[in-house]
């Protein structure tokens, strides 16, 4: 039986009958990789959950630096959530069209911020859609709402805490690129990226913790796939991948199985595989 959690992890079921509570919020998430030539914002306006919104990683994001949908400070994320309506006492759900891939990040996102009232929805919406449950293509009515944050820093991580902790491994570091990024067997997609890891990183495909249709596994299951990773998870994690997105799917894992001690490294390798001066390692852990 699937274990909803208000906080991290609900099912389609559990959507569905909460769709009318007054102090539910939606948000569609979904985010591509720039090569693939989608628009989550005009899929989603086709079709999407009744009442979502659509949260642009890509725009709530900081503006003023060269990498990909970093945080945004904390002024920004509070007046682009009063625009959509989300507010202090929501309880906010966050699915993407991939099953489960950017709606993670935005789960981390609200964390980082001090607010801890969001779940994903497991399976994302092509579940929700094998379910049979509806979709439109309404705006959703919206009202401002005040909201108060609390940046919860002990949640991210930068380049310089993340090369501290590659060098004397008080943490361990999990990366969720596909295992051939990680080796360094081929080209990042994102141009002029040094191929490998992080050393002493390790590698957890984000597509190893989830089932066949997109959910996620159990917490057992989970916390399997972890270990046979070779994951120390009696020590704090900070996670990675490409650009942030995908490396939330580990941390919402690590939530899942109860343990509490993790981090988001923001750049991930945009960021680290840029440097010269970072060390990068190559092949199998």
């Amino acid at each position: 039986m699937h274990q909803d959690d208000p906080k991290t992890l609900v099912s389609t079921d559990w959507l569905a009958a909460h769709l009318k509570d007054p102090d539910l919020r939606i948000f569609d998430a979904s985010w591509h990789m720039p090569a693939s030539g989608r628009d989550g914002a005009a899929e989603f306006e086709q079709r999407h959950i009744p009442g979502a919104r659509f949260f642009d990683i890509d725009e709530i994001s900081d503006s003023r630096s060269a990498l990909p949908h970093t945080v945004p400070p904390v002024e920004k994320f509070m007046s682009r959530m009063r625009a959509l309506g989300v507010g202090d006492g929501h309880q906010v759900v966050v699915y993407d069209s991939h099953g489960l891939f950017s709606a993670a990040r935005v789960w981390w996102l609200f964390r980082l911020m001090g607010k801890t009232d969001i779940a994903v929805l497991d399976g994302g919406l092509p579940k929700w859609l094998a379910d049979g449950h509806p979709v439109d293509d309404l705006p959703p009515v919206i009202r401002d709402r005040h909201m108060t944050v609390s940046r919860q820093a002990n949640l991210i991580k930068d380049v310089t805490q993340v090369a501290a902790a590659s060098k004397l491994g008080d943490y361990e570091i999990l990366d969720a690129r596909a295992a051939e990024r990680f080796r360094g067997d081929v080209p990042e997609p994102r141009p002029g990226l040094r191929a490998g890891h992080i050393p002493n990183a390790r590698n957890i495909p984000f597509g190893t913790l989830l089932n066949d249709d997109g959910t996620m596994k159990s917490p057992d299951d989970l916390r399997a796939v972890i270990e046979t990773a070779g994951t120390d998870l009696s020590k704090p994690v900070i996670t990675s991948c490409g650009s942030g997105v995908t490396a939330a799917i580990i941390n919402l894992a690590l939530e899942r199985i109860g343990h509490r001690h993790h981090a988001l490294y923001d750049g991930s390798w945009t960021e680290w595989g840029m440097y010269d001066d970072l060390n990068v390692a190559t092949g199998e852990v």
